[in-house]
């Protein structure tokens, strides 16, 4: 299985239950279907890895990043996770948390640009 790995779970929970204030805002457009009625997922699995967001029917990742992505070790950790989503075919979007709260409408639009038509 390589969606939603048990030995996941509770981490998944437990982001779930502690979303940065940008991550909170984002799945207020998010959830639900509100942005062109598309399904996502918050804080689900894909092989080793735990993604903020993703869309199923797009196989579309969505991912916040904070300071903390902004050191070599993270930026080349976040390319290998990227490389290997690209390899099962999920696209990936990169937003720093503080666009949701300075351009939210531009990253709603990126993200249903995505969206197959």
């Amino acid at each position: 299985m390589l969606h939603n790995r048990r030995y996941l779970k509770a981490n998944q929970q437990a982001l779930r239950g502690s979303l940065t204030p940008a991550e909170a805002e984002l799945w207020k457009h998010l959830k639900g279907g509100n942005l062109m009625e598309k399904k996502f997922r918050r804080q689900h699995s894909v092989g080793n890895y735990i993604l903020d967001f993703y869309c199923p029917s797009e196989q579309l990742a969505i991912e916040l990043d904070g300071q903390v992505h902004n050191h070599a070790a993270a930026e080349q950790a976040d390319q290998e996770r990227d490389q290997y989503l690209r390899n099962l075919n999920i696209r990936v979007l990169r937003f720093e948390n503080k666009e949701v709260f300075e351009n939210l409408n531009a990253i709603l639009r990126e993200i249903s640009n995505c969206f197959n038509r």
